[in-house]
């Protein structure tokens, strides 16, 4: 099954936390199995060009079913996926994009955050991603 809005709003909300305590401006996106955006918030003030980054990163892990950096690795000169970042009507393949795990094995959904470094950028995304693997309270 894919992502609902409440798990999206969820993953929205940590991200957006984690976000805030390494003081850093991001635009934040969730997309369902599909790689449909299901959820999106831009922080005050962050940047408008990584709008469009942060939706692409999403789709691009949800797409290939792995963190954006780790396509990254694979589509440098001589790498099994070089040129990949054309495909698909453009691909974002540094990290802050990360596939979201659903509860049958597979994949719900993914998160993508841009904004700051690829570091923070991909602390962001993984804070989202833990917030969906905790057990509901």
């Amino acid at each position: 099954m894919g992502i609902t809005l409440a798990q999206a709003q969820t993953a929205l909300q940590a991200a957006h936390q984690k976000a805030i305590e390494l003081n850093v401006k991001m635009n934040i996106a969730v997309v369902d199995a599909g790689a449909n955006l299901v959820a999106f918030i831009r922080m005050d003030d962050a940047w408008l060009g990584s709008l469009d980054i942060s939706i692409k990163k999403a789709k691009t892990a949800r797409f290939f079913d792995m963190p954006t950096g780790e396509i990254g690795k694979l589509s440098q000169p001589g790498g099994p996926l070089f040129n990949i970042e054309h495909s698909n009507g453009g691909l974002i393949t540094f990290p802050g994009g990360i596939p979201i795990p659903g509860h049958d094995g597979g994949n719900m959904g993914a998160i993508g955050v841009s904004g700051d470094s690829v570091e923070n950028d991909h602390a962001v995304a993984q804070a989202g991603v833990q917030a969906l693997a905790q057990p509901a309270r």
